[in-house]
């Protein structure tokens, strides 16, 4: 059978340019255009230098794209709501990676990103794109929005804990640690190199506009409202995302209790490990060993004196946190096996 043909539309940024990695490497799909607004006519690996001899396209501009049968949208956020009409008549199948179809509350827009989104109506037609949540939803759908990297990791770490009803409806206070990657290509006097060179920069204590993924998603898990407060630390890593939460028990239990939990959901799940060793450098989760994986690692600490379990999640924001986790929704999208293409187990050291 003929390979599939996926388009890249903002293909020379980060996410971009994992998203073509990974489809270069796809037994079920080819890649047909890569679009870059400011890099046009020049070759792949202007932009992604790992990919040289690995890829032969040039960047086209997104006003030359073609049909295709999945298109992948690596824009800045607010960008391809205002064209989404184009894009949703050149591909049968459209993942979106930006934040622009995530919320399903028009007024969560103007809360968390301070703007009446453009297309209202068609934000309850977007899948939110995390497997481990959405699965059969994400079976055949056509239009799928990209999870936020930070969001992704804290709903991944605390989904099975919440849902299980063990913990107390006091807030949830959670803190992400993040590399510098996740802000994107375009340089900033946050990225600037004297400027984050050995930073350890609290950029949002409170209002990160990931906030609004998590009260979307956790509280139908939980079944019930939940106060959470949620706050995101610059660190000098360029890749991955460590989220650590503080959870209060409704009463004390053993932490064999806890270790069901979590392997009762994540058991069977292909990219989700646990990690809570006694001993050893890595016996919670670490970002630097999951770079270029899809894999997202979840521990736990269990504070039995104090009624709390810490809850630590970390991944490549780049990669589980977003392309990686576009092409897994990709896969569920067209019924191929949910890990084609994303195989790779990570690097250590």
């Amino acid at each position: 059978m003929a390979r599939l043909r996926a388009s890249i539309v903002g293909a020379a940024g980060y996410t971009g340019g994992e998203a073509l990695r990974l489809l270069l490497g796809h037994p079920e799909v080819t890649v047909g255009q890569i679009t870059s607004q400011s890099r046009r006519g020049l070759p792949a690996h202007a932009a992604h230098p790992n990919l040289r001899r690995r890829c032969d396209l040039s960047f086209a501009s997104r006003d030359d794209l073609e049909p295709c049968d999945m298109l992948f949208l690596c824009l800045p956020h607010g960008e391809a709501a205002g064209s989404i009409d184009r894009y949703l008549e050149l591909a049968p199948l459209i993942i979106d990676l930006s934040a622009d179809f995530r919320l399903r509350d028009p007024a969560a827009y103007a809360r968390w990103y301070g703007h009446t989104h453009p297309r209202p109506e068609l934000l309850g037609s977007f899948v939110y794109g995390l497997p481990e949540l959405h699965r059969e939803a994400l079976r055949g759908a056509t239009r799928i929005s990209g999870a936020g990297c930070l969001a992704t990791t804290a709903i991944l770490g605390l989904a099975p804990l919440v849902a299980s009803g063990l913990v107390a409806n006091d807030p949830i206070v959670l803190e992400a640690k993040v590399g510098s990657s996740a802000g994107g290509v375009t340089a900033g006097s946050d990225s600037h190199h004297p400027e984050r060179s050995g930073a350890l920069r609290s950029f949002a204590p409170f209002g990160h506009r990931h906030t609004g993924e998590l009260l979307q998603e956790l509280p139908p898990v939980a079944g019930q409202p939940l106060k959470i407060h949620f706050s995101a630390t610059a660190v000098e890593a360029v890749r991955g995302v460590l989220v650590t939460a503080h959870l209060f028990l409704r009463e004390d239990i053993e932490p064999r209790r806890l270790w069901q939990v979590y392997r009762e959901a994540y058991g069977t799940e292909p990219f989700m490990r646990l990690v809570a060793e006694r001993q050893g450098l890595y016996r919670y989760p670490e970002p630097k060993i999951l770079a270029g994986s899809n894999f997202c690692d979840v521990g736990f600490a269990h504070d039995r004196e104090g009624g709390r379990v810490v809850v630590m999640s970390a991944l490549d924001n780049l990669m589980k946190g977003a392309a990686g986790n576009a092409v897994q929704c990709m896969n569920l999208a067209m019924g191929w096996p949910e890990t084609t293409g994303l195989e790779f187990p990570g690097l250590h050291p």
